[in-house]
């Protein structure tokens, strides 16, 4: 990004299916060189990705000298990891920043972003999670102002997650007038 304020959040399109499989991959290696086990090598197929593209889960920023710089899925739901639960609430899963774009504040931006999107279509929270290991993700999580509320443990099929959440301020009626 050249300018201090990040391009649009965009919805991805089926053509971006390779970039953000790529993006992923990059950043699986660059965790695992780290000794970092957020993500496993190759857990998340291209085909998995353009399925999540076409249901609308995808969202990007893009950098004319990178492609995507950044990029996260927004669910409605997410029984997986917090099982059933009615709390209106919008989650955040893959979280992913181009290396040559770390430290421009995109993570965070994307963040703001979907928990913006979610109070919007009603969310009271917005969730994630984390593998229980990644420490310093986790207070990254926490210095965007996310509490961890409770741990899943997946039996040997995935790491130890903890689960995060931040309530969702609602609008205020001024603000809603305000353009």
């Amino acid at each position: 990004m050249t300018s201090s304020r990040p391009a649009p959040v965009e919805q991805a399109v089926l053509a971006d299916a390779v970039a953000l499989h790529e993006l992923r991959r990059q950043i699986e290696d660059w965790l695992g060189a780290l000794g970092i086990e957020q993500w496993g090598h190759g857990h998340v197929s291209r085909q998995e990705i353009t399925e999540q593209i076409q249901a609308g889960q995808w969202h990007l920023v893009r950098d004319p000298s990178m492609g995507v710089a950044a990029a996260a899925r927004r669910l409605w739901a997410d029984p997986e990891v917090w099982g059933a639960d009615d709390t209106p609430a919008v989650y955040v899963h893959g979280l992913m920043v181009h290396r040559g774009a770390a430290g421009r504040g995109l993570g965070s931006f994307l963040l703001d972003w979907a928990a913006e999107r979610g109070r919007a279509e009603g969310a009271e929270v917005i969730r994630l999670d984390c593998v229980e290991s990644n420490t310093a993700l986790r207070t990254f999580y926490q210095r965007q102002g996310f509490q961890e509320v409770g741990r899943r443990d997946f039996d040997g099929l995935w790491y130890s997650a903890t689960m995060l959440e931040k309530t969702l301020q609602p609008e205020s009626p001024l603000a809603s007038r305000q353009g």
